[in-house]
């Protein structure tokens, strides 16, 4: 069922990180319409995310792939999750 298969926004985030908070803050009114998956980049196991990410967190991907990242573009943002919706339909 659609439910089942809601994208996943994953977040690249570390502590602390006062931009991460605010992004979740922005993304709070949809998070029905998606699963929340947070990546410490300050973990050993992802130090290549570390590598890549250390001076643009908060990054996010949805499913996967880059969308955006410093701060949340809304409109891109719903944008993409609205056309994974109607793929998942």
């Amino acid at each position: 069922s659609a439910s089942t298969s809601k994208p996943v926004l994953t977040l690249f985030t570390k502590k602390p990180c006062p931009l991460c908070d605010e992004a979740k803050e922005v993304l709070e009114p949809y998070k029905r319409r998606f699963i929340l998956q947070e990546v410490d980049i300050s973990l050993p196991e992802n130090s290549a995310w570390y590598d890549k990410y250390k001076h643009d967190i908060p990054v996010f991907h949805l499913n996967g792939k880059f969308l955006m990242k410093h701060r949340v573009d809304i409109q891109k943002f719903e944008d993409r999750l609205r056309k994974l919706e109607l793929q998942s339909e």
